[in-house]
């Protein structure tokens, strides 16, 4: 499939993870990808990789979120696809009680003020395309509460579901579809080390997932790749769990 063809998608946190995976479904769909991210020498070479473009950029910045659109729109004339995916999930964000106002404000402004700014930036290139696609990256927990806690990341990834929401109805007149990607968990390396290395706490997570395993960063792409695509054309403000059914449980299979 060539869903992409003469498409533009911008990925942040495109250099790893999810977004790396995103990256490469796009492209081999046909996309031009400008992959955004911290790390210049990964995202350099995925860029490269892919015959795309790497802007190094801080997304808490709201004067490097311009510039990601900006050199975007100056190299390809066009944007197509926003994947706003770049997020942390820091060990120090834990249950209320012990994580402090500082781990709080840091992952507020990596998962949920890079999303507004993100959408703010690139908004005005699709208004005047009078077109695009914009996908957010929530999660299974903006829908299910944990009693294993990541207090700022639970809350920053429900307010990113409710912007989406809202974005998704404000614009949809105007041919701008915005959706959130709700992933279950996903053998990312982040997540391998935060939970999966520990068997106890990883088999305390997929006791709850009907398919009983966690999502590869690919099958995370193939979704994004959809929602991003025409063939999502009808789908807006939506929700769109990625979860391997866990939200739909109530007991799972022996």
């Amino acid at each position: 499939m060539q869903r992409f063809a003469d498409r533009v998608a911008v990925i942040t946190g495109g250099a790893g993870g999810i977004g790396r995976a995103s990256a490469q479904r796009l492209a081999a769909e046909g996309a031009t990808v400008v992959v955004v991210d911290l790390d210049a020498d990964a995202g350099k070479a995925l860029a490269d990789e892919l015959g795309g473009l790497f802007v190094e950029a801080d997304v808490t910045s709201p004067a490097d979120n311009a510039r990601i659109y900006a050199e975007t729109h100056a190299a390809y004339g066009r944007i197509d696809v926003a994947f706003h995916n770049a997020g942390i999930s820091p060990p120090d964000d834990d249950s209320i009680l012990e994580t402090s106002l500082e781990a709080w404000k840091r992952v507020q402004d990596v998962n949920l003020t890079s999303v507004y700014l993100g959408c703010q930036a690139v908004l005005s290139y699709m208004l005047k395309q009078g077109r695009g696609a914009i996908v957010n990256t929530a999660s299974f927990v903006a829908t299910m509460g944990a009693a294993t806690s990541q207090i700022s990341y639970t809350a920053s990834k429900g307010g990113v579901l409710a912007m989406t929401r809202e974005l998704g109805v404000q614009f949809a007149r105007q041919g701008i579809r915005v959706n959130a990607l709700s992933p279950g968990p996903v053998a990312t390396p982040l997540l391998m080390e935060l939970f999966a290395k520990d068997p106890e706490r990883a088999a305390r997570r997929l006791v709850h997932v009907p398919l009983g395993r966690f999502a590869e960063p690919s099958e995370i792409a193939a979704a994004v790749a959809f929602l991003a695509s025409d063939d999502a054309s009808f789908i807006t403000a939506s929700n769109f769990l990625v979860d391997g059914g866990l939200t739909g449980a109530y007991v799972t299979p022996l």
